[in-house]
């Protein structure tokens, strides 16, 4: 009897669906067609929306082309902090996080450490991913490793984006849940972190993120803009706690043919790269001479092969640069925080 309720509950459900696609849509009738077709089925079936922007910006025209996602979606956020100006290319669409959430997990530790929770010298344990056949157990076995101190961990995490000592803060701080909290505190959408670095790599690979949206382990490139956005203007963290990720993402030693590889010797970068199957991104602050900041977020999918998705990342960080910068130095709407970038 259940399973004759679901079949008319499902016929009844694709009935509405197949009214409302015989007929002409509007803009409102269009929404109440995807909404239906998610409750028949579930976002998670759904592929990726067509883009096809029209855009009368210059510059935003000509960072869409080189996000052309018809080898795999790209999507790319920038924010000019002195004048305002935003560039977004699917920068609404969800992306595979993969190391780039280790910003929000440093952040959350920083802020344990200015409730008093612990502190930079606190000591914990390195956790090595143990061999595991994947999907076999929700949580990837981790043996204990060398103690190291939170600053040393913090550092491994940033500028080696080291997984053990990214799984010892996440386990200090309380696992994803606590970090997933402190973003939506922070007044962040559009971000979630499911698992543990160990869980995700030995998983990784289920899905191809340049065809597939995951909700799990994913965040907007907008989303990530606005949370650099507001490490480097203070709206969460002490001047101090910033200096701590800020100065470790200025020497981060991964990603150097990302946004890094096409820019002027002059210009500085603190950034975070991430990598995954089929997928490459780097997020950063890139600070011109004359002192003005362009934040970026860049997630690759496809493209062949993980040297092509860098190139990508590459132009399309240099074509953001020289854009902003053609505009010349515009500081009155300019708002920053107590500690500036540090390189």
């Amino acid at each position: 009897m259940e399973t004759r309720y679901m079949t008319r509950t499902l016929l009844t459900r694709l009935t509405t669906i197949a009214s409302l696609a015989l007929a002409p849509l509007s803009a409102a009738q269009a929404n109440d067609f995807e909404n239906a077709f998610d409750s028949a089925f579930g976002t998670e079936l759904r592929a990726p929306r067509e883009f096809n922007p029209d855009y009368t910006d210059p510059l935003a025209r000509q960072v869409a082309q080189l996000a052309d996602g018809s080898s795999g979606r790209i999507g790319v956020a920038a924010l000019d902090l002195s004048t305002g100006r935003e560039i977004s290319v699917l920068g609404d669409q969800r992306f595979p996080m993969a190391s780039t959430s280790k910003i929000a997990i440093a952040a959350t530790f920083m802020e344990g450490v200015e409730q008093g929770k612990w502190s930079l010298t606190s000591e914990f344990p390195l956790l090595w991913s143990v061999r595991s056949t994947p999907f076999s157990t929700t949580t990837a076995p981790v043996r204990k490793g060398e103690y190291m101190s939170a600053r040393e961990l913090i550092d491994l995490m940033l500028t080696r984006s080291s997984n053990p000592a990214t799984d010892a803060l996440l386990a200090a701080v309380g696992g994803p849940d606590a970090v997933n909290d402190w973003v939506s505190r922070a007044g962040l959408e559009d971000f979630e972190l499911t698992r543990d670095i160990a869980t995700l790599v030995r998983d990784d690979g289920e899905f191809d993120p340049a065809q597939h949206i995951d909700m799990r382990d994913s965040a907007t490139p907008e989303t990530m803009v606005e949370l650099l956005t507001g490490l480097y203007q203070g709206r969460w963290l002490s001047a101090e706690s910033r200096e701590v990720i800020l100065d470790a993402m200025a020497r981060c030693r991964t990603g150097v043919r990302r946004i890094r590889g096409q820019m002027p010797d002059d210009v500085s970068v603190a950034h975070k790269t991430g990598s995954l199957h089929n997928t490459s991104s780097d997020i950063g602050i890139i600070t011109a001479p004359d002192g003005r900041s362009y934040v970026v977020a860049i997630y690759v999918t496809g493209q062949g092969s993980r040297g092509n998705r860098e190139k990508r990342i590459a132009s399309i960080a240099r074509a953001i640069y020289d854009g902003y910068s053609e505009t010349g130095p515009q500081f009155a709407n300019a708002s920053y925080g107590n500690a500036a970038n540090a390189n």
